[in-house]
């Protein structure tokens, strides 16, 4: 049998549960279906232990506001990630309020971010990038230091037996955020499903068939007993993470032609000793080595999940073909099209320092990896730190009319032109970002609805439509509210 419905959310991650949510809300007589190929939702990069759990602000990651070869900055993009995390921040607030979330400790943790860097030309880098940000309203309080019995205030386990004469420095912002983004997928999912949303897991999607009515017939298997079914959708989101390249091609709408995804791995260093945890309460993050993805940047975290408190360092990047933990050896070939092969072949041409990159992370041993946590934290010691085994990034690779091809870092939105089919592709910031990049979506797809949709989202979100960077007093009075709404005031 045929079930119709209003919106199909193939995929159990963030994406999908934010995306759900906020239609469901919108409109409450929307019917809305949920496949999921695994046994339960938030197993891929929603899970706390596939990411780091860093509510994304540009508050400490130098990545997004890099130094020109002119020595030129720009705040432009740290300032729109922030705006993004705030609006994230709003609607979590407001969920929390009207009890669809739970008590905000079980997803989200003040936890200060800072920036710790060395040499004299990170150094010189990390001052003016405070002096830029500091005048921008949604980073006010951020400090600025290069007095080591200040940073060991802030964060003693950086300079415990630091070598005397070298030069650092380190920025912190106490307002940041640790967030178990798993936590939060599955509350979002409970929710949808007391609202009558069918949530189903094991149900695996394997085509995708536009009818001539404009909906899509979509067909799966159920991962037990290999039964199959369909399913007719008026609207269809695909959030699946990596696999949502591979669905999109299944669709065969034209919009999708010219991509493909390079998979990247990754592995933490983990410390759940009490006496190591109890020194360090920040996100710490640091220049990313030559060649490396900006995913890649070191940092050294302090993560609460499930109640329990622990560091991590890293990520140490690993490779393996699937787009997914749990995905296919074969997909990094399988993906291979006529009209993406160029490209992809242009991109590993472009990018050997990411080559080079990749391999000398794979020849690390432990004791690689260990002395690698030294630069954060000399007196680290092997036998406290285990390795646990992190998410997969799909990055995109696409088209270019100048180069021929490239490899993104972040996040993108494929829209048919019909607007009836939607997937999301990239990596990080996107779960802290999901909010806006959900936002975004709906007015793309339902623009024919956001005259009725947009007085309910100015109550969920204030700052919808808005900035709030070039308004302080607006910045101020929400960056309050939520903080005080998620308890999360440093």
């Amino acid at each position: 049998m045929t079930e119709n419905v209003d919106v199909l959310l193939i995929g159990g991650g963030i994406m999908s549960a934010t995306l759900g949510t906020l239609l469901k809300d919108l409109q409450p007589d929307l019917k809305i279906a949920v496949l999921e190929r695994l046994s339960d939702v938030a197993q891929e990069s929603s899970n706390a232990w596939n990411n780091a759990g860093t509510g994304h602000a540009a508050l400490c990651e130098l990545n997004y506001m890099p130094e020109g070869k002119d020595g030129s900055m720009d705040p432009a993009k740290a300032i729109a990630i922030n705006e993004q995390f705030q609006q994230s921040r709003q609607l979590w607030a407001s969920l929390v309020a009207e009890g669809v979330l739970d008590e905000p400790s079980t997803f989200i943790n003040a936890t200060p971010h800072m920036t710790f860097v060395r040499g004299e030309k990170d150094v010189a880098y990390l001052r003016k990038r405070y002096e830029m940000l500091k005048q921008q309203p949604l980073f006010a309080g951020i400090e600025y230091s290069e007095d080591s019995r200040v940073i060991n205030q802030w964060a003693p386990l950086l300079m415990q037996k630091r070598r005397k004469g070298e030069p650092f420095a380190a920025t912190r912002v106490p307002a940041g955020t640790d967030v178990d983004f798993g936590s939060l997928t599955r509350q979002l999912f409970a929710d949808l499903r007391e609202k009558g949303v069918d949530v189903a897991t094991n149900h695996d999607v394997k085509k995708l068939k536009k009818q001539k009515d404009g909906s899509w017939r979509v067909t799966y298997r159920h991962v037990i007993g290999g039964t199959p079914g369909t399913i007719n959708a008026k609207f269809v989101f695909v959030g699946a993470g990596g696999w949502a390249l591979k669905l999109l091609q299944r669709s065969g709408i034209p919009e999708i032609k010219g991509y493909g995804v390079f998979p990247i791995g990754g592995q933490w260093l983990k410390t759940s000793n009490p006496d190591i945890v109890a020194q360090h309460r920040a996100k710490v993050y640091s220049q990313a080595s030559v060649g490396a993805p900006p995913m890649s940047v070191p940092h050294l975290d302090t993560r609460v999940v499930d109640g329990e408190t622990s560091l991590l360092f890293g990520p140490f990047a690993t490779f393996s073909p699937k787009f997914l933990k749990n995905g296919s050896m074969l997909d990094i070939v399988t993906q291979v099209r006529p009209h993406n092969l160029l490209p992809m072949l242009k991109v590993a041409v472009d990018n050997p320092g990411l080559i080079k990159y990749l391999v000398s992370e794979l020849l690390k041993t432990h004791a690689k990896k260990v002395d690698s946590l030294r630069d954060f934290m000399p007196t680290a010691k092997a036998e406290d730190w285990e390795l646990l085994d992190a998410g997969q990034r799909a990055q995109v690779m696409k088209k270019d009319k100048d180069k021929g091809g490239v490899l993104q870092f972040g996040t993108e939105v494929i829209t048919a032109e019909d607007r009836s089919i939607a997937g999301l592709l990239g990596a990080s910031p996107g779960a802290s970002t999901a909010v806006s990049i959900m936002l975004g979506l709906i007015k793309t797809c339902f623009p024919e609805r956001m005259p009725e949709w947009e007085p309910r989202l100015r109550e969920l979100i204030p700052s919808y439509g808005e900035s709030l960077n070039t308004h302080p007093d607006a910045a101020r009075k929400e960056l309050d509210a939520t903080a005080q709404a998620l308890k999360i005031t440093p």
